[in-house]
């Protein structure tokens, strides 16, 4: 089981690495390319650029990760309600941040750090729990 979970982890991480990469891409070109570094948009980037990574990543670990057969409409519904809390609250948060002077580059890593950790637990805990 321990040798499972670890497999899990890796997985996770990997594909999360992917996602984390299309997500730092979407808001870089976004906010630095396209909006001039404006931070009153910081939060319609990170937005933007999070449910691009969001798709990526449940599409990949539902699949491979946690070999999930569960309906999907009803996982992404689980998903959808865990963003509907973290979306808000990342991005009033790196907003305020941004606002203090904070790098808009440096808010968006550090969120998805907390962002890697949480939706594993939620993956792992709630939405695939038993659906093998």
């Amino acid at each position: 089981m321990k040798k499972e979970s670890l497999w899990q982890v890796i997985k996770y991480t990997l594909f999360s690495v992917s996602a984390g990469i299309i997500q730092a891409a979407s808001f870089a070109l976004l906010f630095n390319l396209i909006l001039r570094s404006k931070a009153q948009w910081y939060w319609a980037c990170h937005i933007t650029a999070l449910i691009l990574s969001i798709l990526w990543n449940f599409t990949l670990n539902r699949k491979y990760t946690f070999q999930s057969a569960a309906n999907v409409p009803v996982a992404m519904l689980k998903v959808a309600a865990f963003y509907l809390v973290f979306t808000p609250v990342s991005a009033w948060l790196g907003q305020l941040l941004v606002d203090m002077g904070w790098a808009g580059l440096l808010v968006e890593a550090l969120t998805m750090v907390v962002n890697f950790v949480l939706e594993f637990l939620f993956f792992k805990y709630v939405v695939f729990r038993d659906k093998k």
